[in-house]
Parts: structure tokens; C-alpha cells; sequence
């Protein structure tokens, strides 16, 4: 597997482990091997990652006002 990677079988050992600093184009080169190198484009789908989606809805406002124009001191005035 290393071999038809180009990597060494460090590196191997390391994505088998899960090891997170493994640089991207490995993962590539794994799954090119594999024959499932169409998972990448899966990997990639910003639409189907959970965990984003989470942290991203955990940072929109809870509550939203509208600002008033300013100058505008008129009461019911937007």
C-alpha cells in the first residue's frame, strides 16, 4: 500500500491510527488506491457535514432587531 502511495510505511501506520496531521493528498492517494477515491468528493460536501453545520447554527444570533435609521428619534419610527 505504501508503495503505490509513494509514502513510507510510517505514514501508513499513522492513517491507520487516525493520526490527524496526515497531509490531505495522502488520504487521496489511499482512497485513489483503494478504488474509492469518488469518497473524496463526500469527504468535501460542506452540505453533509454534521458537525460544521452545528457549530456554524450555534453562531447565528439568537434574536435579531432591526437598527433604526440614524436621526430618527420619532417613537414607532423603524
Amino acid at each position: 500500500m505504501a508503495a503505490r502511495m509513494g509514502a513510507s510505511v510510517s505514514t501508513v501506520r499513522r492513517m491507520e491510527k487516525g493520526d490527524p496531521r496526515i497531509p490531505v493528498h495522502f488520504i487521496a492517494r489511499a482512497l485513489y488506491v483503494l478504488g474509492e477515491i469518488d469518497s473524496l468528493a463526500g469527504l468535501l460536501d460542506t452540505t453533509r457535514d454534521e458537525i460544521g453545520l452545528t457549530l456554524m447554527d450555534e453562531q447565528v444570533p439568537k434574536r435579531a432587531r432591526r437598527k433604526k435609521p440614524k436621526g430618527d428619534d420619532t417613537p414607532g419610527a423603524l
